[in-house]
């Protein structure tokens, strides 16, 4: 048998009301399926997952392993992989048809590029809204300068599962990830890749995203466990990455424009968690505002003003409290009318249009 030219590797746990749904997504690419591979790595589900997957053999290789977590789901799949490019899926997405295609055209005329990433629809299950994100800018990412480390950070979110494709011999560089990383692995494999190579951002939206109640990284409401695992996870992934990324010769500068906005983030999370002391209150939301907005109007920096105050007088967890009850409110909708900060993050939500809402009916 010829060597597949991409091997598309889906992860999945527990996903017997979607998997079905992603594998046939892959099999409806317009990419010829002689030079496409398919591995479906099963974390142990104990639903009817692997009833579902093997409906497809042998077209679909499906490995199955002990309950793990992503980072040893990705740790188990990727030494199975035979293309020489790998494109990841999680079990509850699903690509639209041109999504290989065009990934590999990039990788194909780019040999210096390793790692492709590009906008996404956004699908929420309990409201059936669509979502297009994009990034307002295509191009080329370096993490070895400070510009594009920063820019890399801000952009993670086009570069999760199932909207990354990283070259093999590039992600195979990225191993191990720690298993400590059981959600959030696929932002150090992307991280680590591009620090090995460099990265391509595609404003095309080529994956559906679904927004479900099982996902591991979306909170819908209070959860303090969930908000408890995804605080562990994120102070490992910001540890690791900055142990890991000096290896591929990234500058200092560039590895603290990566990880501070992790370990500032995890800082708001321990205090919303467990409290602690109004100034450390008062840092990370300073840390936030620098590294979230640009300056805005004279509204936003009263706006602005007026937090930083309420972080001195406030004990954390009900600072955080009164800014959750405030984000849901008429009064962040009327604040808005008076003009808002520029996101550093270059990114733009719509609503899906009608051309987009009758392809994604086909691609469905």
């Amino acid at each position: 048998m010829r060597t597949p030219a991409v091997t598309v590797l889906i992860d999945t746990f527990n996903h017997e009301r979607f998997v079905e749904e992603a594998i046939v997504s892959v099999l409806e690419q317009d990419f010829p399926a002689a030079e496409m591979e398919i591995l479906v790595v099963d974390d142990g589900s104990t639903d009817r997952t692997p009833e579902v997957v093997r409906k497809f053999a042998p077209r679909v290789r499906y490995a199955r392993k002990k309950n793990g977590g992503q980072a040893s789901a990705f740790n188990f799949g990727i030494p199975m992989a035979q293309g020489e490019v790998i494109a990841f899926l999680d079990g509850d997405d699903w690509w639209a048809k041109a999504k290989v295609s065009k990934v590999v055209e990039i990788l194909s005329s780019r040999p210096d590029v390793g790692v492709v990433g590009h906008g996404i629809y956004q699908v929420d299950s309990q409201s059936g809204r669509i979502n297009t994100t994009l990034p307002e800018q295509p191009g080329e990412i370096d993490l070895h300068t400070i510009a594009g480390a920063g820019f890399f950070r801000h952009m993670m979110c086009f570069f999760g599962t199932s909207r990354v494709t990283i070259r093999r011999r590039v992600v195979q560089r990225a191993l191990p990830i720690p298993n400590e990383l059981v959600i959030e692995a696929d932002e150090f494999m992307s991280t680590m890749s591009a620090a090995y190579s460099t990265a391509s951002l595609i404003q095309e939206p080529l994956t559906y995203y679904r927004l479900h109640s099982g996902n591991l990284f979306q909170i819908r409401s209070s959860d303090t466990v969930k908000t408890r695992r995804i605080y562990q996870v994120i102070v490992a992934l910001a540890r690791e990455l900055e142990v890991r990324l000096p290896d591929a010769l990234i500058p200092p500068d560039s590895v603290r424009a990566i990880v501070e906005q992790l370990q500032v983030g995890a800082m708001r999370m321990r205090l919303m968690l467990d409290g602690g002391w109004p100034w450390e209150t008062f840092r990370a939301e300073r840390a936030d505002f620098r590294l979230s907005y640009k300056d805005g109007g004279l509204a936003y920096k009263i706006f602005k003003m007026c937090v930083l105050g309420a972080t001195l007088v406030l004990p954390p967890r009900l600072f955080f409290r009164a800014r959750g009850w405030y984000s849901d409110s008429v009064l962040r909708r009327m604040r808005g009318a008076f003009g808002e900060p520029t996101n550093n993050a270059a990114i733009v939500n719509l609503p899906l249009t009608r051309d987009a809402n009758r392809q994604n009916e086909r691609d469905r």
